[in-house]
């Protein structure tokens, strides 16, 4: 099967692309309002982008013609946002806040999700995530002919819950030991979008050692 893009309407290409661009890791992302509470929101056009600066990247689309999402109104203004890493276990919670709410109404709140504060960072995390990522605003960039805009984050602080992680010590050979931070992905149980209404879960690891 062919599928020619040029041929298909927007809904189209997006359906197309969201089951065959799999799985894609969920960017659970708060941010604050100007009136002060916070706003949550999932995005899987999401990745790395460069470790120097560190920055990671997410897709936001329009909530309405001409009127960002609430996400990147909040971000452009405030610059500060926390991007989490989702666990299998919030599914239902996480495709909740994919909800469109009007701008004052916090999703926190709707359903109950607790914060504590993120050691060193101006706002705070989810307290039931693992992994998260304290950023400031590194640029926002329209995409040309398109209603997105890619929002860069630059990570100023990681939080990495113990539980799923350890220190690995390992002698260099002048002597001199190294520290790497070890994440075990199994106990993260990360969620991962596929197309429609599915997720993705961990299963087996392949660990295959690199060509040196």
């Amino acid at each position: 099967m062919i599928v020619d893009l040029q041929q298909q309407n927007a809904t189209a290409n997006y359906h197309l692309m969201t089951q065959t661009l799999i799985p894609r890791p969920v960017a659970w992302v708060l941010s604050e309002h100007q009136l002060g509470h916070l706003n949550l929101a999932p995005f899987s056009y999401f990745t790395a982008v460069s470790s120097e600066p560190p920055l990671l990247m997410f897709s936001v689309g329009n909530k309405a013609l001409n009127e960002g999402k609430d996400t990147k109104v909040n971000i452009a203004r405030n610059h500060y946002f926390v991007v989490h890493i989702a666990p299998q276990s919030l599914a239902k919670e996480v495709t909740e806040t994919s909800r469109a709410l009007p701008a004052e109404q916090s999703e926190l709140t709707d359903l109950g999700l607790t914060t504590v504060p993120f050691e060193g960072f101006p706002l705070p995390r989810l307290e039931s995530c693992s992994i998260a990522f304290g950023c400031k605003l590194h640029s926002l960039q329209d995409v040309p002919g398109a209603p997105q805009t890619l929002v860069f984050g630059e990570i100023e602080r990681v939080f990495i819950d113990d539980r799923v992680s350890e220190i690995q010590y390992k002698e260099k050979s002048n002597g001199d030991i190294s520290e790497r931070i070890i994440v075990d992905a199994l106990k993260v149980q990360p969620l991962a979008r596929l197309g429609a209404d599915q997720y993705g879960c961990l299963g087996s690891i392949l660990e295959i050692s690199r060509p040196k």
